[in-house]
């Protein structure tokens, strides 16, 4: 599992209202583990994909761009973080 950041800068408000907009428009499953951190200067998504290939294959896609354009979100600085070693969710 491989685990990637995207930051969006702006009124948070409006971002969370766009984040959630975008995320209805997934695939009941297709997200196994995301979380949306709330700052005074936006917001951050943590998002984890099956591997650093497919994080950068859809980070960099045309569908995902028009994704959060549809949404309302702005273009995010994106950062790869890497391999996650562990981690610990309720089940």
């Amino acid at each position: 599992m491989f685990l990637g950041m995207y930051r969006f800068d702006g009124d948070p408000s409006e971002l969370m209202a766009a984040y959630d907009r975008l995320i209805r428009g997934f695939p009941p499953g297709m997200i196994e583990l995301q979380l949306c951190v709330v700052r005074t200067d936006g917001i951050t998504v943590l998002d984890t994909c099956p591997s650093a290939e497919v994080f950068s294959e859809f980070s960099t896609s045309e569908g995902f761009a028009g994704a959060l354009s549809a949404a309302g979100l702005p273009t995010p600085t994106v950062e790869p973080l890497g391999d996650v070693h562990h981690a610990i969710t309720p089940s």
